[in-house]
Formats: C-alpha cells, sequence, structure tokens
C-alpha cells in the first residue's frame, strides 16, 4: 500500500511539474512575443482610419430636453 502510494505521489509531482514549466515557457514566449510585436509596431505603424463627417451629439439650449421626452414618448407609443 506505501509503495502504490509513493508512486501516486511521484507521478502527481511530475505532472504538476510539466504544467508548471509549460506555463512558465508560455508566459516567458507570450512576453517576448509582445516586445516583438511592439517593436514591429514602431517600424511599420498602422495607419489611423480618417472617418468623414462623424456622428456628433445634438446639445440642448438651456436644458430644453423637450424634443428628447417627445421622441420617448413617440417610441413608446409606437405599434
Amino acid at each position: 500500500m506505501n509503495e502504490i502510494l509513493s508512486e501516486g505521489f511521484a507521478m502527481m509531482l511530475i505532472g504538476m511539474g510539466t504544467v508548471l514549466m509549460f506555463l512558465c515557457i508560455m508566459i516567458v514566449c507570450m512576453n517576448v512575443m509582445s516586445w516583438a510585436v511592439a517593436q514591429i509596431n514602431k517600424v511599420f505603424p498602422e495607419p489611423v482610419p480618417q472617418t468623414a463627417g462623424g456622428t456628433k451629439i445634438k446639445s440642448t439650449k438651456n436644458g430644453d430636453d423637450s424634443e428628447i421626452a417627445a421622441a420617448i414618448v413617440a417610441a413608446m407609443f409606437r405599434k
């Protein structure tokens, strides 16, 4: 019984060690790739797309929200 328990414990340590090593290697690779992409973006920056006439929020004068309230009421009673 003691031998089976020690083999199970050894197998658990090997499995957990393997997973830990894989995760550590993956984190290092992700950091290296992040650094490499940042360096590439410095050399070849992506162009910023220009939008023509984007939507603008209409500001109300003197806090008059009657048009907004009318639109809400119309939307509520729409069938």
